[in-house]
């Protein structure tokens, strides 16, 4: 293996990596999932992700807006409300998440 190669593999890593910082886990695509499909406010979100717990949504909520997927907006109406809405950048995974939903249900298919 030539240093270019191994140092191309290097990257690859550290992008795939860095992929699975930001985005990995059982809750964060989920999250993504639900919010650009409607469910702006926390209680929409928990009762789209099955199984979560407010702690975790809350955390994971908090990771996201810090990686710029999500922007967290605080409505000043009669009863506070809190909005969450995914951010263009946050479009930019849709090619991973369509991949992933696809290898996902053919793996599915390959264990049954």
């Amino acid at each position: 293996m030539t240093e270019e190669v191994a140092l191309q593999i290097k990257n690859l890593i550290a992008h795939v990596q860095d992929t699975l910082f930001v985005l990995g886990g059982k809750w964060k695509l989920p999250i993504i999932i639900a919010i650009k499909h409607g469910n702006h406010r926390f209680k929409d979100i928990k009762e789209f992700v099955p199984k979560i717990t407010n702690r975790v949504l809350s955390a994971e909520l908090k990771s996201l807006e810090a990686n710029k997927l999500i922007t967290r907006t605080v409505c000043d109406t009669s009863s506070i409300t809190v909005e969450y809405k995914i951010t263009e950048y946050a479009l930019s995974v849709k090619e991973v998440v369509n991949t992933m939903g696809d290898w996902g249900a053919n793996h599915r298919k390959k264990i049954k």
